[in-house]
């Protein structure tokens, strides 16, 4: 099977993916071409209709997979069935699932600012000022390089982001401050801003370093585990549009494709939709005479 694999790695990676992305996108596909050898003893080529749905119904009692990871694995599928197997996808005979949405949550003003100042770890600290105060995703704060904070402009750029596209993002000046306590105490790194710990410092910090970090810090404050890395880039869209920020202009701070993407902001905020007043209410007296 591993041929099949080699072959899906090929074509996907023609669409210019990252390393991370492709790995991202071979997870399930290693899991169905494992089901195909060792429960149906099929290749692929041989694989029916029914055969995928039972992988479906298969992988997601094994992993208890939400709705939004089963569209995930069954794009992989069609993928590979496009594209390596060259044969015709039918929509109707593996539907995509429908799933609720909720909204994330967002930490106050005050839970960012007991967070971040109550850090013990200078480099911790300058990262999490970084995802919050510029609105930066943990990767790309783990891919910042030294050159990429501009002091004199005080931005910081972001090089080939989510959507492979540079943007400029705020360099906030107290953020600034911590982080350049942190880059004297660190040896003053000169290439990865956040190099890897030991023997790899020529490679960038592993993303799953802080968010292990945010939960610990979590049980020393006490609180609740809520926390993502991703609450902080939320926090920092939100409190912008509370603060009068328009749309478009957090729309380019994040690096959002979509306006789409950005709206969300309206509905978290304390001043969004929450200060509306319904018509009914204007009406005064004159509905109940």
């Amino acid at each position: 099977m591993q041929k099949y694999l080699d072959s899906y790695k090929q074509m996907i990676s023609l669409r210019g993916l990252t390393d991370h992305t492709i790995k991202s996108y071979c997870t399930y596909l290693r899991a169905y071409l494992n089901y195909l050898e060792t429960i149906l003893h099929k290749l692929p080529e041989d694989a029916s209709w029914e055969d995928l749905r039972s992988f479906i119904i298969y992988i997601q009692q094994q992993r208890d997979l939400a709705d939004r990871t089963v569209n995930t694995c069954i794009s992989q599928l069609r993928f590979f069935t496009l594209y390596v197997l060259h044969k015709s996808w039918d929509p109707y005979q593996l539907p995509i699932r429908k799933f609720d949405t909720y909204l994330p949550l967002v930490p106050t003003k005050e839970e960012v600012a007991t967070f971040i100042s109550s850090i013990p770890d200078l480099k911790e600290k300058a990262m999490v000022s970084l995802l919050y105060s510029a609105g930066l995703r943990i990767g790309e704060v783990c891919h910042l390089k030294y050159k990429d904070i501009d002091r004199k402009s005080m931005r910081i750029h972001i090089s080939h982001g989510k959507n492979r596209s540079d943007r400029y993002a705020i360099l906030s000046s107290q953020a600034l401050q911590i982080l350049t306590e942190y880059w004297f105490a660190y040896d003053k790194p000169m290439d990865w801003l956040f190099p890897k710990q030991f023997k790899e410092s020529d490679k960038p910090i592993d993303t799953f370093f802080l968010s292990r970090r945010i939960t610990t810090h979590e049980e020393r404050l006490g609180w609740e585990h809520r926390f993502t890395c991703h609450s902080f880039r939320h926090a920092f869209g939100t409190h912008l549009y509370e603060n009068g920020t328009d749309l478009l202009t957090i729309k380019a701070l994040l690096g959002h494709k979509s306006l789409n993407s950005t709206v969300i902001y309206v509905s978290l905020a304390s001043n969004g939709i929450g200060r509306a007043v319904s018509p009914f209410d204007c009406m005064g007296g004159s509905a109940n005479a």
